[in-house]
């Protein structure tokens, strides 16, 4: 699976720092039929007693209306880009670093490994520097010589043995 590099709408809400502030969000968005590929919640330390959180997609009327309803709105400050595609040794590295040689800073980063595949949300100040970075990252080496234009990779998922050993591999 070659990696894969796209924009992404991301939405906002405040959250009250107590039990069950994210859940309100969550259970509404539920209702709404909403199937989210990305949540992050945080408290906001600046604001004792307050959070938000962000979510990834919030896809038609309904699930925006939803959304709308549980005080959340387009985070139109946050330019985000999903990055997926096959985990390797210093896959990770070797995106930032190209987002930093485009002289783009990175207002935030969340990323994660399942099944021999990474997943990363980059966030930006600004729709350019997302533009940038996003040209950055795909001449970037993902495995064996592939690049993130590519459409086929190279790299196959380690067999693992021993189920309790670490993996070598990871983002």
């Amino acid at each position: 699976m070659p990696v894969r590099i796209t924009k992404v709408d991301v939405w906002a809400a405040p959250l009250e720092d107590q039990p069950g502030g994210l859940a309100r969000v969550l259970e509404a968005l539920a209702g709404a039929g909403s199937r989210l590929e990305c949540c992050i919640a945080r408290r906001q330390p600046d604001q004792p007693g307050s959070g938000v959180a962000f979510v990834t997609p919030v896809r038609g009327a309904r699930a925006e209306e939803a959304a709308r309803g549980a005080g959340m709105s387009p985070a139109a400050d946050v330019a985000t880009l999903r990055v997926q595609g096959p985990d390797a040794p210093g896959i990770g590295a070797r995106l930032t670093r190209a987002v930093q040689r485009a002289g783009v800073n990175m207002r935030g980063l969340s990323a994660a490994v399942l099944g021999g595949q990474f997943v990363a949300y980059f966030g930006f100040d600004s729709d350019a520097d997302a533009d940038r970075a996003a040209g950055a990252m795909r001449g970037v080496q993902t495995a064996a010589g592939s690049t993130a234009k590519a459409r086929r990779t190279t790299t196959k998922p380690a067999k693992r043995t021993n189920r309790t050993k670490r993996s070598k591999r990871g983002w």
